[in-house]
């Protein structure tokens, strides 16, 4: 197992996608900075989980291509981009009755061999992946019986076993309550540093989203509308576009980003 993931051109070459006659993405192009944590931002329905499984390979462009090292990820084997990318969808589905480490140790599928053993090298990435997310002690326990926010750990864990140089992650803070929302962010953010793990994640939270993003993609109707730094990027302006809500700026004491405050049209009622 490498100590550091390795960089890779990642990119959306002009694709064009959606689902039978609707396109979601027009001539979208787009580059993932390698070994960084970048975030996409924008309202529901405005093409940010279309662009993951793109990128993904789960859903095929009508038009254009996903790039990785120069390469169609579609002409690459299967196995072979298992080991590259790892992605955690938006609602996975739970396999009846398995257990915490049976779930973690499906990440280690695409190292396996024939006879579909785990090896010491596998034990010792789930068992990683395990302690990283805090549920090495829920290890035999049924994922059925376990909370929301505690079964999103276990499936943080499964991709992070895959052990892959690029993270694609779909809400991967659902169902969590603000505190492990940051515990579960950090992690990341640790991951990202250390290995130099190239993550790409969707968060519905636009304050998370800035201060744990190096590069954030803001979307808009299935357009790529700014992009960049979180402090070069995030304005009222932008909020207005992507969201058509009207903020304001402070800087978050505690990091020094951008910290967005949107404006209410409702008044207080003082007694």
């Amino acid at each position: 197992m490498d100590c550091f993931a390795h960089s890779h051109d990642f990119c959306a070459d002009n694709i064009s996608t959606g689902y039978d006659d609707k396109l979601i993405l027009e001539n979208m192009n787009i580059t993932i900075p390698a070994g960084k944590f970048s975030v996409i931002i924008g309202s529901n329905g405005c093409g940010k989980s279309t662009l993951l499984k793109s990128f993904a390979r789960l859903l095929k462009p009508k038009n254009g291509a996903i790039l990785l090292d120069g390469k169609s990820i579609y002409e690459l084997p299967t196995q072979h981009l298992a080991k590259q990318i790892g992605l955690l969808p938006q609602s996975p589905i739970v396999p009846s009755g398995i257990t915490v480490a049976d779930l973690v140790a499906r990440g280690r599928f695409p190292y396996q061999n024939l006879f579909g053993q785990l090896s010491k090298a596998d034990y010792k990435a789930i068992t990683a992946a395990m302690d990283a997310m805090g549920i090495a002690d829920l290890a035999d326990k049924s994922v059925d019986s376990l909370s929301g926010g505690q079964r999103q750990r276990v499936w943080i864990a499964l991709v992070l076993a895959q052990d892959t140089d690029i993270l694609l992650l779909d809400e991967p803070t659902t169902y969590l309550d603000i505190a492990y929302q940051v515990e579960i962010l950090d992690c990341l953010a640790t991951l990202n540093r250390i290995k130099k793990t190239t993550i790409v994640a969707i968060l519905h939270d636009i304050n998370l989203s800035i201060r744990y993003a190096d590069h954030i993609f803001a979307m808009k109707k299935g357009k790529l509308i700014a992009e960049g730094n979180p402090s070069e990027i995030i304005t009222p302006q932008l909020m207005k576009e992507v969201y058509g809500m009207d903020s304001s700026i402070i800087i978050d004491p505690e990091t020094g980003d951008p910290y967005v405050i949107p404006r209410s049209k409702a008044q207080r009622i003082v007694a």
